[in-house]
C-alpha cells in the first residue's frame, strides 16, 4: 500500500480552535464550515461567536469550552492512544469527506491508513422486529 498523500496538517493551535469551536454548543459540522468560511478561521469564529449570537438574537451568551478543557480533551485522547484528525489531513478518512457534513474533527484510534483500504460495514439493529 502506497502512502496517503500528505494534505495540509492543523497546528497545535489550529488544531486547539477547531476542537473549542465543534464542541460549543449548537455547533455542528454544517455551521462549523459556514464559520470558517465566514470568518476564516476556527480562532476567528472563536471571537466572533458571543457578538453574532447577541446580533442574532440569542437570550444567552454561548458558553464556549476553555483552552484548558480542549487541552485536557486532547491529552486525554493522547493517553489513551488516539488523536485528534481534521477533514483534509493526510489522515481523515476519504469516504468521509464525501458526507452532505462530515465531522470536521475526528478521534482517530491507530493507523490512518486503513480508511483508505476496502471496507465492509455491517448495520444491524439490538432489537430485530
Amino acid at each position: 500500500m502506497s502512502a496517503p498523500a500528505a494534505g495540509p496538517r492543523l497546528s497545535d493551535r489550529q488544531r486547539l480552535a477547531w476542537l473549542r469551536l465543534i464542541r460549543t454548543p449548537n455547533v455542528g459540522p454544517a455551521s462549523f464550515r459556514e464559520l470558517i468560511n465566514r470568518f476564516g478561521s476556527a480562532e476567528a469564529a472563536l471571537e466572533m461567536l458571543p457578538e453574532l449570537m447577541i446580533s442574532g438574537g440569542a437570550n444567552r451568551i454561548v458558553r464556549i469550552p476553555s483552552l484548558a478543557e480542549a487541552e485536557a480533551e486532547l491529552e486525554a485522547a493522547r493517553r489513551a492512544g488516539a488523536r485528534f484528525v481534521g477533514i483534509g489531513e493526510a489522515d481523515y478518512p476519504p469516504l468521509l469527506k464525501t458526507l452532505d457534513n462530515p465531522p470536521p474533527l475526528l478521534a482517530v484510534k491507530g493507523e490512518g491508513a486503513v480508511f483508505r483500504m476496502p471496507a465492509v460495514a455491517i448495520v444491524g439493529a439490538r432489537n430485530a422486529s
